[in-house]
């Protein structure tokens, strides 16, 4: 049936359209996205995809299962800067996919086009899906897995599709050890039923299929409930199994401390006593406030909608999916560890759980008013300030340059916002009150679209490590070894010719004496590449060449005898 669907294809179109224009234009981009690329990158010229290497170092911090989707599109690409935002891309199109689909079995067509619009126009799941993250995957794997558990429970019950659902729970779990969380739907199904059983409302029309709570589905067999737990262990085998294999067989102390640290340390320790991204417990409202709009544009009927469902008809359509979602951020606001893509997994299915409220908000004039005040807001200052910054007073150009250490003239990303802002203005005044979401989605698609094309290309010199590593190889001979030193993920993935490096996590100060022994080994073959900030006061700067700035930071060549007042 959603396969058939104009309005499914319309918005896979458009997600297609919005989320991948602009692939290859730009490099990854620090913090995260040069770290995932460098080790896949590892993975693929060491050929082993097991134990994930950062350097010279083992890199614990996450499963290798994301790396080994970059690894995958890059064999099919064979071009990094293409490869490394295909799975993020493919994950988003995929939730949005889910989410159009249950939405519409649980609700019809209206209801899975707004959820499914609302979804991908939202700020924090555009945003990360053009970035080469986990969470995208992540996302996708969630829904894929909720999404299972749903359709098991109020629409047609199935051992595979349960045994779905926890499958896809286990390859969140190795993707990122909190995909286990979808599992939390089960007792909220359960919950559900229990409800039921106790609830003296009858079905409305026992014809139909029952919604409400007394017709939340049959409860599985045991036998049924037993291959669940078996997809979980097969899926999560895929990784754990060779992974234990390995460290038994070999007896290595480091690779055992790794196992610890994948394990525990990235999951448990983290959520309990996390080292950083420490925020109060109302952070995740914050977050939701902000970086889903203009989805919460339309909660305050949407939700109103929601609680009248639940009161009046006990909707088993909306307590399943809302409350799991609840149950969730519950979760995360419980850590004093908390970073605001923690909470994107349960994005989707608060999209399905509100959909009628969606629908219920877009006949509401009210509502249709704020999404019209919401264009404005956004498309004037856009149109203002990119006028401002071409025509107006230098000193405001220059001013914004210099805060994002743009060099030279970049007309082009002014005109860009200018032309953003121009198209919301010009939709908001064609299409009104009376179709306020319309303008709303063309401001959003003009956006996205703009920083893809324009603004991305434009910072990207900025933002990766290729300009400052350029700078580097032209300033030696191209047979001249390079030593980094304080160095990051995207100066070793972007490096141009031969480079050594002296492990990432040690102290800068124990890189540098390490990296000026190697030198004075063969001064004329090698140089060091360094973070200025790292240099000691021994180092003779004046000798030193500036190689300029690179994100936020000034780097240095530094010759044998720049050092040589170094380490004696």
């Amino acid at each position: 049936m959603t396969l058939r669907s104009r309005d499914f294809w319309f918005v896979m179109a458009l997600a297609l359209l919005v989320l991948g224009i602009g692939l290859g234009l730009r490099d990854p981009w620090p913090a995260d996205e040069p770290r995932f690329v460098l080790v896949a990158k590892q993975m693929v010229e060491s050929g082993d995809l097991l134990i994930p290497h950062r350097g010279h170092e083992i890199y614990p911090d996450k499963p290798p299962l994301f790396m080994w989707l970059l690894t995958a599109a890059h064999s099919a690409t064979g071009e990094w800067r293409i490869a490394f935002l295909l799975p993020s891309l493919l994950a988003s199109l995929g939730t949005i996919a889910l989410t159009f689909d249950l939405s519409l079995k649980l609700w019809g067509r209206r209801a899975a086009r707004l959820a499914a619009l609302m979804l991908l126009f939202a700020f924090q799941f555009t945003y990360q899906a053009k970035r080469a993250q986990i969470d995208p995957f992540l996302v996708f794997a969630t829904t894929a897995a909720t999404h299972a558990f749903m359709s098991h429970a109020l629409l047609a019950p199935s051992r595979v599709t349960h045994a779905a659902g926890w499958f896809m729970a286990a390859i969140g779990t190795i993707a990122k050890g909190v995909g286990a969380l979808a599992l939390l739907m089960l007792p909220v199904i359960a919950v559900a039923r229990r409800i039921a059983g106790r609830s003296p409302l009858p079905p409305k029309n026992s014809a139909r299929r029952s919604y409400m709570l007394v017709g939340a589905g049959s409860a599985p067999r045991s036998f049924d409930w037993a291959w669940g737990p078996l997809a979980f262990v097969a899926a999560a085998s895929l990784w754990l199994g060779p992974l234990i294999l390995t460290t038994w067989l070999r007896d290595d102390a480091e690779l055992s401390a790794y196992v610890r640290e994948i394990l525990l340390g990235q999951t448990a320790r983290r959520y309990a006593n996390p080292d950083h991204h420490f925020q109060p417990w109302w952070y995740f409202g914050e977050v939701m406030l902000t970086t889903w709009l203009p989805f919460v544009l339309a909660w305050p009927w949407a939700l109103a909608y929601a609680w009248r469902r639940l009161r009046d008809r006990h909707d088993a359509r909306v307590f399943i999916p809302l409350v799991w979602a609840l149950v969730v951020l519950l979760f995360f606001s419980a850590s004093p560890g908390k970073r605001d893509m923690y909470i994107l997994p349960i994005l989707p299915m608060v999209c399905v759980g509100l959909a009628p409220g969606l629908v219920f908000a877009s006949r509401r004039t009210g509502f249709r008013r704020l999404v019209l005040g919401f264009v404005w807001a956004l498309s004037l200052p856009l149109l203002i300030g990119g006028l401002m910054a071409v025509f107006g007073e230098p000193k405001f150009e220059a001013k914004q340059e210099a805060a994002r250490e743009l060099s030279g003239h970049v007309d082009a990303l002014w005109w860009m916002l200018a032309g953003v802002g121009a198209t919301g203005v010009a939709a908001a005044g064609w299409w009104r009150t009376r179709h306020a979401l319309r303008a709303c989605f063309t401001l959003m698609a003009a956006l996205w679209i703009g920083l893809s094309t324009v603004a991305y290309p434009l910072l990207d010199a900025h933002s990766s490590g290729r300009a400052v590593m350029q700078r580097a190889r032209d300033a030696v001979a191209a047979d001249t070894t390079l030593g980094l030193v304080g160095w990051r993920e995207q100066h070793l993935l972007q490096a141009i010719g031969p480079v050594a490096e002296f492990g990432f996590k040690r102290p800068a100060a124990e890189q540098f004496a390490d990296a000026v022994r190697w030198l004075r080994a063969a001064p004329e073959q090698r140089a060091l590449f360094a973070d200025a900030a790292t240099v000691p006061d021994c180092a003779d700067r004046a000798r030193a060449i500036d190689l300029g700035k690179g994100n936020r930071r000034d780097w240095l060549l530094l010759r044998a005898d720049a050092v040589a007042a170094c380490g004696h």
